[in-house]
């Protein structure tokens, strides 16, 4: 073993062992003092790479890590049955033929179908955005549209990834290509889950890199004709089974009262899903795996929950919402981090006002790292489907400067994350869901 783990383990000891340090202390010190969570999360994304549902790859992981939760000695160790979506990207391309030959980089969009084994080569019509596409709808007829929308934040960006293709084929198109959501390329085209309208014939759908979208809305203002190439074999199965993963720590007083800490364990199927989100469930796996370490257990339970297939349709946390419905009146708190790991800033809530205040009371121990903003109004998609049932909330919030850089992308790996960055968001975590589990009485709904 290196010097460097005897000095960290050496420095989770001293934390433990100060009669003056409190379990919030605690936690705070062995999350920030050793690399035990960075070297966990390397070590799945270097195994088994990216984690699409239905993928061989997904559930190999799930396999490894209900195995690594049981050597932790966590409590309640276990997967939960979901069926989740299952597609098939299969081989693609796309090539610009007219004005020159360039091969386009391109990623398809998660459930576009298939184009027909020939490919479909048509002319292309850029467009800037919707209402630009809707404004020439004769021009986009027999056309593969390009929507070459800039970004300006993902919440109004992304729209054109989930409609683009039904409103381009409502406008007559045979294809639909998209600028990459994102504000910085290198050549980089960015996936992400796509939908179709049942009453708008289905088209294939992909995106291409924001140079190539820049450059063929250069060739259009130019009068020049431009004609591509798009081939796709992807294919929607059905649906495959999988699991959401759950590991507990038991509470004292009251161990039917939950806690939730989660993150999402599937990714798409590029990179190695190291930032989206094997981060946040490496987060919410070292929250519960500490407290066993440092013999904390607070009067509620704190329960990990791993979720399966959040990218391509949250069935998992649908599954878990179902088959928990008569328990989650007793769930005081569902935590997600689903934003990266990078610099933790703070935490979105959604629940009630008298909850908010109580909220940023137990924020001030994070003061120090920085971590003590509290916002309203953003809520991650798996614990969201909790929120109907009243269940409050609490999101993750980072430096996410470059988040979207590399989301969705082939650059989503573990050399873009830091050690102590993801050390800390696993402090901001196991702090707070520690004091809401230990409160003398429930948040207030």
């Amino acid at each position: 073993m290196s010097i460097r783990f005897f000095f960290a383990l050496a420095c989770l000891v001293l934390t433990f062992f100060r009669s003056d340090a409190g379990p919030v202390e605690q936690l705070i010190g062995a999350a920030t003092q050793t690399n035990f969570a960075y070297t966990r999360l390397a070590r799945l994304c270097d195994t088994f790479g990216p984690r699409l549902s239905g993928s061989t790859n997904l559930e190999a992981a799930i396999d490894w890590i209900l195995s690594e939760m049981k050597s932790d000695g966590l409590e309640n160790v276990h997967g939960e049955d979901a069926a989740v979506p299952h597609w098939v990207r299969g081989a693609e391309s796309a090539e610009m033929l007219l004005p020159r030959p360039h091969a386009l980089p391109m990623l398809g969009l998660g459930g576009s179908i298939a184009t027909p084994a020939s490919g479909i080569t048509a002319e292309v019509l850029v467009v800037t955005n919707f209402a630009d596409l809707r404004a020439r709808p004769e021009d986009a007829q027999g056309k593969i549209v390009l929507i070459n929308q800039p970004f300006t934040g993902y919440g109004e960006t992304v729209q054109i990834r989930h409609h683009g293709a039904a409103v381009a084929a409502q406008a007559g198109a045979v294809a639909c290509l998209i600028r990459s959501v994102t504000p910085f390329s290198i050549q980089s085209p960015h996936t992400g889950a796509m939908e179709y309208s049942n009453d708008i014939p289905k088209i294939p759908a992909a995106a291409i890199t924001v140079e190539d979208a820049e450059m063929m809305a250069r060739m259009q203002e130019r009068g020049q004709k431009i004609v591509v190439r798009l081939k796709m074999s992807a294919a929607t199965l059905p649906d495959a089974h999988s699991r959401n993963i759950i590991a507990e720590v038991a509470g004292r007083e009251h161990p039917e009262e939950v806690v939730i800490v989660s993150g999402h364990i599937d990714s798409w199927d590029v990179g190695q899903g190291a930032m989206d989100d094997g981060g946040g469930a490496m987060t919410a796996w070292e929250t519960v795996r500490l407290m066993h370490i440092l013999g904390l257990r607070p009067r509620r339970t704190i329960r990990a929950v791993l979720w399966t297939n959040e990218e391509n349709g949250t069935a998992g946390a649908q599954a878990y919402e179902r088959s928990h419905k008569d328990q989650l009146g007793r769930h005081v708190l569902a935590m997600e981090s689903d934003s990266g790991v990078f610099q933790p800033r703070g935490f979105s809530f959604e629940g009630s006002d008298s909850a908010l205040g109580i909220i940023k009371q137990f924020v001030a121990p994070l003061k120090l790292m920085g971590a003590d903003t509290i916002t309203t109004g953003e809520v991650e998609a798996d614990v969201g489907e909790l929120r109907p049932d009243g269940v409050p909330t609490l999101a993750l919030q980072v430096d996410g400067t470059k988040y979207f850089w590399y989301h969705h992308t082939q650059a989503d790996t573990i050399d873009k994350l830091d050690p102590h960055e993801i050390g800390e968001c696993v402090a901001a975590v196991a702090a707070m869901a520690y004091q809401v589990a230990d409160a003398d009485t429930p948040l207030p709904r």
